[in-house]
């Protein structure tokens, strides 16, 4: 092994391979999707439910994975939540799928009363439970998978409805 001077000067820098974003977006959307979906009241429970969906992840990236999201305890369970999620509001939830859409959408179009969404690697989750919780009048449900969303619409007038407001709050 050759040592250069540069090795010598005690500069350490670590460099994350392009696909650790998308990995740790998709986590983060994992987790959410799990604290959602049932009670997870330690990190350790919700390690072994992130293993069971085949991410393996330590407790220190779990526990940095909470505080970014933003998770908290819920005072009668102790389960995960997200801060604020059991006193939303209609508009806070609508403001959250805006935010989402402007962040996670790239390109939405429409087949009769379907909808098809594109999102970067990693991103259809997050903005499907937005696009759920938002419960809009349009949307009867959608089907999320790593970047593409199906949303079924209730009719094709509603669908068209519904392209034209989530391109709207995307910018596109």
């Amino acid at each position: 092994m050759k040592i250069d001077e540069y090795s010598m000067t005690g500069h350490a820098e670590i460099v994350y391979p392009e696909s650790s974003a998308p990995m740790k977006a998709r986590r983060q959307a994992l987790i959410l999707e799990l604290i959602d979906r049932e009670a997870l009241r330690s990190q350790e429970q919700l390690r072994r439910r992130l293993h069971q969906k085949r991410f393996e992840a330590t407790q220190a990236t779990i526990s940095r994975d909470i505080k970014e999201l933003g998770l908290v305890k819920r005072s009668g369970d102790g389960a995960y939540q997200r801060l604020g999620a059991e006193a939303a509001s209609p508009a806070t939830v609508l403001l959250a799928l805006e935010h989402a859409a402007a962040e996670f959408l790239r390109r939405v179009d429409r087949v009769q009363q379907l909808v098809v969404v594109r999102t970067g690697i990693g991103q259809a989750q997050p903005l499907a439970i937005a696009i759920d919780r938002a419960q809009l009048p349009e949307a009867v449900g959608t089907i999320a998978g790593d970047d593409t969303i199906l949303v079924i619409a209730r009719d094709v007038r509603r669908a068209a409805a519904l392209v034209k407001r989530l391109g709207m709050y995307a910018g596109l």
